[in-house]
């Protein structure tokens, strides 16, 4: 019968930290996981439009760096990402005139 591994202290609290909040803004982690689904969505840092599109320049297999709206004819690299749940999603995917399977 394989042995049962001892449970470790985490770093936060090796560490020094009053609590994992602490420790993760500390060491710069964002990104906390999430229960629900959710799903990004690119939206235009002018217009606020979602109606953007990967501008394909260069060689084929190559990664596309730019950004293009199509409403305020913007271009540029850097581009809004906004994190929508479920709900939020279909209600986007509505109004957009998207049909929902």
């Amino acid at each position: 019968m394989p042995k049962k591994s001892k449970l470790a202290t985490p770093a936060w609290i090796l560490e020094g930290f009053d609590s994992e909040a602490d420790y993760n803004k500390a060491k710069g982690v964002k990104k906390e996981k999430k229960a629900d689904k959710t799903f990004n969505v690119k939206k235009c840092p002018e217009c606020g439009s979602y109606d953007v599109n990967v501008v394909l320049t260069g060689e084929e297999g190559r990664g596309a760096k730019e950004w293009e709206c199509k409403k305020c004819k913007w271009q540029g690299r850097e581009i809004d990402e906004e994190e929508l749940s479920e709900d939020e999603f279909m209600k986007y995917l509505d109004e957009k005139g998207e049909e929902v399977a």
